[in-house]
C-alpha cells in the first residue's frame, strides 16, 4: 500500500441525549469508538418538584456534540449513519411551522403533575391506565406534561386541533429538528403512557383522558426505520440518516447484548433504571411488584420489557456533593475513609420515590445521624443508597421470575466507580458484571444503527467487543441482610409507616 493511501473507515455516529449531557461517539465497523465527546447541558429548578430544561438547548447541544466528536476524528470515515438515545419521559411543546419550542421541555424527573394523578385516581383511573399502558398514574410519564403544556399555551386545544402545535418527547422533538419528520420511535412512546401496549398504536380514550388531540401527537415508528435525510449539521454528507432511535435505558440494555429473557441489567444516571426482557405470556410486571411493563424496541416488531425506574441515584451524590462543596470524586474519597455509615440512612425522595414504591407523597429523609456524625458517613449513606435502592429492585424482579438473581449487569456513569458497584455486589450478594464503556447508551444505539444501515449483520453485532468488570460479593450474608433491613425501615420512614413495613406485604 502507498504511503500516501488513504484509509477510510465506515463508521456510525452514536448520540446520546441524557439530562446533564449529550455525549456523541464514533463507532468503526470493528465496534471500536474512534472518537469521543460531550457536551454539558443545564436543567433549571424553578420551584419545588418542578424540573425544566431549554429544549433549543438540547438541539444545539446534539449538533455541538456530533461537531466536536467528528472533528476528534484522527483519519478519514465514511459516515454510514446516526444512532440516537435519549432521555425518555421528558415532554416537548413546538410550533410545528417554525419548529421552535412553545415552553420549557419539563423533565422526566417533574412532578408539578402529581394533584392530577390523585384526582385521576380518585375517578376510577388508575387500574385502567395501568392496563392499557402497562405504567402506574405518575407525574414521571409524559401525558400529564404535554397536558400541562398544552393548558398553559393552547388551553382550548385550538391550535393543536387545527395541527399547528406538535407535542412530543426527546426523540421526537430532536427528529423533527433535525430531519422534519414529526415522528416518535415506539419504546419511548411506551413511556408516554398513551400508547396502548396490546395494539401498540395510540389509545384514544386515553388522548381524550388527558386531553390531548391525536391531530398533535407524531407518527410511531419502529426503532430501525430511517429517517429522512439530516439537515442543518454542516459537518454531516448530504444524505446522512438516523437509521436506529431508542430510549437511553432501552439503548443500554441493547448494547449488553441482550436479546431475550434472563438477563438483567441496571442502568445508572441521574436516577437508574432497572431492566429485563419479558418471556410471551409472563405474569403482568406491575401485579404486586412495583415494576412496569414497556416496549424495549422494535425492528419492526415490539419487543416487550418489565422495568423499574428509580428517581434519583447519581443526583443524589451530586446534590450531596455541591451540598458539601466538592466534586464527584472528593465525595467517593470521603466516603471511602469510614468502613459504615455509623446507623446514617439517606432516603433520597426528593420528589418521591419510583419503583418499587411508586409513592409521590414520600419525603427525603436522613435519619440515623446525632451530633457526632462526620461528612465522610452522610456520603458513605448517600452512595449506599444506589446500592440499596437498587437491590430493592432486583428482589421485586425475582418476585416477578420467581427465581434467584445470581448476576446482574451494570452500566453509566456512577456504575464507572468501581467501588460504589462494590457496594452493590456485597449489599445484593450477587455477582455484578460492569460494562466498561462509559457511553453504554450511545453505544447501543450504534449498534442497532448499524445493523440497520448495513454496516453489519446482527450475528456480527453480537460478537463485538464488549469489555466488562465483575465485583464478586466480599460481605458476610448475614451482614448485609442487617444492613438491608435498616435500609426498609428507612424508607418506611419516608412513607410515613411504620418501621416494619415490608414493601413486598402489601404491594
Amino acid at each position: 500500500m502507498s504511503p500516501s493511501t488513504k484509509i477510510v473507515l465506515p463508521a456510525i455516529v452514536a448520540v446520546d441525549q441524557g439530562t446533564s449531557s449529550t455525549k456523541t461517539i464514533v463507532v468503526d465497523g470493528e465496534g471500536r469508538i474512534l472518537s469521543r465527546a460531550s457536551v454539558k447541558v443545564s436543567r433549571v429548578d424553578a420551584r419545588p418538584g418542578w424540573v425544566e430544561q431549554d429544549a433549543e438547548e438540547i438541539r444545539s447541544s446534539v449538533i455541538s456534540s456530533i461537531t466536536a466528536a467528528l472533528a476528534g476524528l484522527d483519519g478519514d470515515v465514511d459516515i454510514r449513519g446516526i444512532g440516537l438515545s435519549n432521555q425518555r419521559e421528558s415532554a416537548v411543546v413546538w410550533d410545528r411551522e417554525t419548529g421552535k419550542a412553545l415552553g420549557p421541555m419539563l423533565g422526566w424527573q417533574d412532578r408539578r403533575t402529581a394533584s392530577r394523578v390523585a384526582e385521576y385516581e380518585d375517578l376510577g383511573w388508575g387500574d385502567i391506565v395501568r392496563h392499557k399502558t402497562g405504567l402506574p398514574l405518575d407525574p414521571m410519564f409524559s401525558a400529564l406534561k404535554i397536558q400541562w403544556l398544552l393548558d398553559q399555551i393552547d388551553p382550548d386545544r385550538t391550535a393543536s386541533m387545527a395541527g399547528r402545535i406538535a407535542v412530543g418527547t426527546v426523540d421526537s422533538w430532536l427528529v423533527h429538528s433535525l430531519t422534519g419528520e414529526h415522528r416518535i420511535e415506539l419504546g419511548n412512546a411506551s413511556r408516554t403512557q398513551l400508547l396502548n401496549l396490546e395494539s401498540a398504536s395510540w389509545d384514544l380514550e386515553l388522548l381524550e383522558l388527558f386531553q390531548i388531540p391525536l391531530r398533535c401527537m407524531p407518527r410511531l415508528a419502529a426503532s430501525s426505520e430511517p429517517t429522512d435525510p439530516i439537515v442543518g449539521v454542516p459537518v454531516l454528507p448530504a444524505d446522512t440518516r438516523i437509521y436506529a432511535v431508542l430510549g437511553d435505558s432501552h439503548a443500554a440494555l441493547f448494547a449488553h447484548g441482550v436479546r431475550g429473557p434472563g438477563q438483567v441489567k441496571a442502568t445508572h444516571g441521574s436516577g437508574s433504571s432497572v431492566m429485563g426482557l419479558l418471556q410471551p405470556g409472563a405474569p403482568d410486571p406491575a401485579d404486586g411488584r412495583g415494576l412496569v411493563r414497556t416496549i424495549a424496541w422494535a425492528t419492526p416488531d415490539p419487543v416487550y420489557a418489565f422495568e423499574g425506574t428509580i428517581l434519583s441515584t447519581g443526583a443524589t451524590l451530586l446534590w450531596l456533593g455541591q451540598l458539601l462543596g466538592m466534586g464527584p470524586g472528593q465525595l467517593s474519597a470521603i466516603a471511602q475513609t469510614v468502613s459504615t455509615s455509623q446507623g446514617v440512612d439517606l432516603v433520597p425522595a426528593f420528589a418521591g420515590l419510583g419503583a418499587p414504591y411508586w409513592d409521590e407523597k414520600a419525603v427525603a429523609v436522613i435519619c440515623g445521624f446525632g451530633l457526632g456524625t462526620k461528612p465522610a458517613e452522610l456520603a458513605r449513606a448517600a452512595f449506599e443508597s444506589v446500592a440499596l435502592q437498587t437491590e430493592a429492585l432486583f428482589e421485586a424482579v425475582e418476585q416477578l421470575l420467581g427465581a434467584r438473581i445470581e448476576t446482574v449487569l451494570t452500566d453509566g456513569g456512577p456504575s464507572q466507580n468501581d467501588w460504589l458497584m462494590q457496594l452493590q455486589a456485597d449489599f445484593s450478594q450477587r455477582d455484578v458484571i460492569r460494562s466498561n464503556i462509559a457511553e453504554l447508551s450511545a453505544t447501543g444505539a450504534a449498534h442497532l444503527a448499524g445493523i440497520s444501515s448495513g454496516l453489519w449483520s446482527a450475528d456480527e453485532c453480537a460478537r463485538l467487543p464488549r469489555e466488562t468488570s465483575v465485583f464478586f460479593p466480599g460481605m458476610d450474608p448475614v451482614q448485609s441482610l442487617v444492613r438491608r433491613e435498616r435500609w426498609r425501615s428507612a424508607v418506611a420512614r419516608s412513607r410515613g409507616r411504620s418501621a416494619d413495613y415490608l414493601p413486598s406485604d402489601e404491594e
